[in-house]
């Protein structure tokens, strides 16, 4: 019994496997505890190994990779059409099986132990960054119960809580003062957890050389360049920068038929994270652009123009994507008077 290719259905005791020949025949349908895979898997020959991008992947794809197998990740969505009956862990290791062989497969990158890292601080600090909007929601609300009303914005609130907690004359109660002090104490304790990762981003982004040639693209800052360096992991896995734009959702959506083309509005598939930092930063030069005059800022003005603000904001960020694949993919640094070769036939 010779394993060629191992399907794994990723779980959090008991993980499921199935394996089959070169010539695609079963060989293999078991289940392992958590504590034997990396056992079992290091007496097992080299093989290809598929699993689903999810909770725990990437752990132990490094794992298998450290053994000697080659390890393919795939998005969930992309094998759920090879399952052929009723859900089951055994049907949902065999569709990976099955999946991780196809040769048009689109796979997820690999990451490594310090870009997961830096992933998690962004995920923290979004979450963070929710906390702190939704408790100032709640501050606002509760005051205007009490017909004290405060503008939208966070600086609105670090500013005008303490005068309204201090102000005698709007007759608030003063259960309710020691009620919006204590919220007010825990808005500031969330927005001190967000400035101190913040600054952590922003001390591993200085020490990153890829991270720090990203920053120099208009309209990608640090929490954007180090959340797409830790993102793409290599750039090589994608054949060019539209792959890219397509992974995160920067291109139109596609609904074609009888020889006519027919594009929607952006897909927004992908990392929605990454899409929002993007187009937020390119909002940000389109603001700006009318104020400028470089090769960047004209074709933003001329965008802007004969469409709108908006869709310019996307066409920004599709673009960047591309330049960002291109610096990372080819080493290069970024050049706002680059002017491609075939742009220029």
């Amino acid at each position: 019994m010779k394993i060629k290719t191992i399907g794994i259905d990723l779980a959090k005791d008991v993980f499921q496997l199935h394996g089959v020949d070169e010539f695609g025949n079963m060989v293999l349908r078991k289940q392992v505890k958590r504590a034997q895979l990396a056992i079992f898997f290091s007496n097992l020959p080299v093989c290809l190994v598929g699993m689903e991008a999810c909770s725990g992947a990437h752990y132990w794809a490094r794992k298998l990779q450290n053994m000697g197998h080659t390890v393919r990740l795939m998005a969930p969505q992309f094998v759920k059409p090879y399952v052929k009956t009723n859900k089951s862990d055994a049907a949902d290791a065999e569709a990976i099986c099955e999946a991780v062989t196809r040769p048009n497969m689109r796979f997820v990158p690999v990451k490594n132990i310090e870009q997961q890292a830096v992933l998690a601080l962004h995920t923290v600090r979004q979450g963070f960054i929710k906390a702190r909007t939704a408790q100032a929601n709640q501050i606002r609300g509760l005051l205007s119960e009490f017909g004290l009303i405060i503008p939208k914005g966070i600086g609105y609130i670090v500013s005008r809580v303490p005068d309204i907690l201090e102000d005698a004359t709007n007759e608030l109660p003063g259960v309710f003062r020691n009620l919006m002090q204590r919220l007010f104490d825990h808005f500031k304790e969330i927005s001190m957890q967000v400035r101190a990762l913040d600054m952590e981003i922003q001390q591993w982004h200085q020490n990153n050389e890829a991270s720090t040639r990203l920053a120099q693209i208009p309209g990608i800052g640090p929490i954007s360049a180090t959340a797409l360096v830790a993102s793409l992991s290599d750039a090589k896995n994608f054949d060019n920068g539209r792959q890219v734009a397509a992974w995160l959702g920067l291109v139109p959506r596609q609904h074609s038929t009888g020889g006519k083309t027919n594009l929607l509005g952006m897909s927004k598939r992908g990392d929605s994270y990454l899409r929002t930092l993007l187009i937020h930063g390119a909002r940000s030069v389109v603001y700006r652009a009318s104020l400028k005059k470089d090769n960047v800022n004209s074709w933003v003005n001329s965008l802007v123009s004969r469409r709108n603000k908006n869709i310019a904001a996307v066409a920004l960020a599709n673009k960047n994507i591309r330049i960002v694949w291109a610096l990372l993919a080819h080493d290069r640094e970024f050049r706002p008077d680059y002017v491609s070769i075939n742009s220029c036939a």
